[in-house]
């Protein structure tokens, strides 16, 4: 769509920063190796100011050297940062944060915390905290209320009304909880989460911002890919991929044609109502920027790219992409000048430079270091940008700068990072039920970039109650058969059969039961545990780690 700058040349180069290692003139890439150190060492000014200055509080103030809590007081940055760790190789400072989380964070406590946020960013982990959350989606609809607390579960003046995310983007976590507890429930409650919404899209095929859960009415009907809805549609088709459910993936497929039927304008995407299809708000949000590297996901490069550069242009006018632009106008919106270190468009560039190799991607990494270090970066941290007409700076660095941004800058400029591995090495663990590979690449990472090794989670899940008792009754049986053909051979010829007493000996049907739960008991794997993982391996649900006895 068309649409007009309202910024003067002047103004344009004093918002663009300096680009030391810019692309010379034989148009050459900036050099990974040179921004791969620029942003690591990015991340150790944060994270040591945080360590500094904010542990144990949840986040850290950079502009006035001190912390604060936002989410239930967790020390979230530390959990958020964990995984940004292994990803940058320093394992040594993984371990001791385990220990210290271990050791320091108690998540059973009379807090209300987002039941979105805090499945996202890794808090609430331990059994007491998810049996809330999970009577968070006890509802007439399936669909979960927003807030809960992780000691009491929900509040009895609680609001109904949620956004979409917030129901939509639980499958990933909670199937890979499922799978490695062992208990169903997880997976069940995010699946009839995510069905509901799909019973509740429009004739249209669209779906809105927010809904009752309760009434399963919607409160909010503006339709789009960004705010409110974003992570619902990415965890479709990171379900999809993670758990190999052909259902989750046609469901996103359908929602695609809808997407671009009503609300894909010249490679933009607009807001629309979700009945009609008619324009509510010509707007694009920064948090759209995750639409190019999720239409990448599914080998939609062309358009991912086309839209990718819409949103790069973005970036070039402020050297940074503000909550809000109005697209015909060209400008931000009101009161949504911000930018908070967001890592969508960051995101997006690593997915699609892995699947194209194109070097405009790196040229979007090596502004994000620029621009960040120019404007945002203080003596404790980097500031989020209040207005990015101007560059003044809030006093506030969100957790999700370590946890995301950083880590899709360094893996931007880190091709042989291990998270990219295709499969070409691995690891092989010998369990005491086979062998299983490790560490073979295909990491699924939430919508807060915490990776799941898909064959970690199969390795180490727990096989469910109903598959060990039929393993055993199929033991017992062939043990059943061939032991009674040796006997009544014997019995032949020197008397009646009496049962043996030796090693291996068959068992009295009464006593099958007590055999079974003794095996049990001796087979199954520790909880969250996989033997003889290699440490590089250990990434897990939300950054936790299977830990072995060493």
């Amino acid at each position: 769509m068309p649409f007009r700058l309202l910024i003067s040349l002047g103004l344009l180069c004093a918002l663009l920063p300096l680009h030391h290692g810019a692309p010379g003139p034989d148009g050459s890439a900036p050099d990974p190796a040179h921004y791969r150190e620029r942003v690591k060492a990015m991340f150790y000014h944060a994270y040591d100011s945080y360590l500094e200055n904010a542990f144990p509080f949840d986040e850290l103030r950079p502009l006035t050297c001190d912390g604060h809590d936002t989410w239930g007081s967790f020390s979230l940055t530390l959990i958020d940062a964990l995984d940004t760790l292994l990803i940058l190789g320093n394992v040594s400072e993984f371990q001791r944060v385990v220990e210290v989380l271990q050791d320091n964070v108690d998540f059973d406590i009379d807090v209300n915390a987002s039941v979105f946020e805090t499945n996202i960013r890794g808090e609430g982990c331990s059994l007491g905290p998810l049996k809330e959350k999970r009577s968070a989606f006890q509802t007439p609809t399936g669909m979960p209320y927003g807030t809960v607390n992780l000691l009491h579960g929900v509040n009895p003046g609680e609001t109904p009304v949620t956004c979409t995310a917030g129901i939509g983007t639980f499958i990933v976590e909670f199937a890979t909880l499922s799978s490695l507890t062992g208990d169903p429930v997880f997976e069940d409650v995010a699946r009839v989460a995510l069905m509901r919404l799909w019973e509740s899209r429009s004739d249209i095929g669209l779906v809105g911002n927010h809904i009752d859960v309760l009434t399963g009415k919607w409160v909010a009907q503006d339709a789009g890919i960004g705010a409110g809805v974003d992570s619902y549609f990415e965890y479709l088709v990171k379900g999809a991929i993670l758990l190999q459910d052909k259902k989750l993936m046609a469901m996103f497929l359908e929602y695609n044609k809808a997407i671009r039927n009503y609300t894909r304008f010249d490679d933009w995407y607009l807001w629309v109502q979700m009945y009609k299809g008619t324009v509510s708000m010509p707007v694009f949000q920064s948090l759209e920027a995750y639409w190019p590297g999720l239409q990448s996901l599914i080998g939609d490069i062309d358009n991912a790219m086309r839209t990718f550069l819409n949103y790069y242009t973005v970036w070039k006018q402020f050297g940074g992409l503000p909550e809000f632009y109005n697209i015909p106008q060209g400008y931000t919106v009101e009161k949504r000048e911000g930018y908070p270190l967001r890592p969508e468009l960051i995101e997006s560039a690593m997915y699609l430079y892995r699947a194209t190799g194109d070097p405009t991607l790196l040229e979007l990494g090596r502004d994000a270091v620029e621009s960040i270090e120019k404007i945002s970066k203080v003596e404790c941290g980097f500031a989020t940008i209040k207005d990015l007409r101007d560059h003044k700076l809030d006093n506030r660095m969100e957790s999700f700068f370590l946890a995301e941004t950083v880590k899709y800058l360094y893996l931007l400029f880190d091709p042989t990072n291990f998270i990219h591995n295709n499969g070409s090495t691995f690891d092989t663990v010998i369990t005491p039920y086979g062998e299983c590979i490790l560490g073979a690449g295909g990491y699924i990472f939430n919508t807060e970039a915490h990776p799941i090794d898909p064959a970690a989670l199969h390795c180490c899940q727990r096989l469910k109650e109903e598959q060990w008792e039929v393993e055993d009754l199929m033991r017992e049986f062939y043990s059943l058969k061939r032991n009674r053909s040796k006997f009544q051979k014997k019995t032949m010829s020197s008397g009646p059969w009496e049962p043996p007493t030796r090693p291996g000996i068959l068992l009295s049907p009464e006593n099958h039961d007590q055999a079974r739960e003794r095996k049990r008991a001796k087979q199954k794997v520790p909880l969250l545990s996989c033997p003889s993982q290699p440490f590089t391996s250990k990434l897990a649900l939300l950054g936790q780690v299977f830990l072995d006895s060493s």
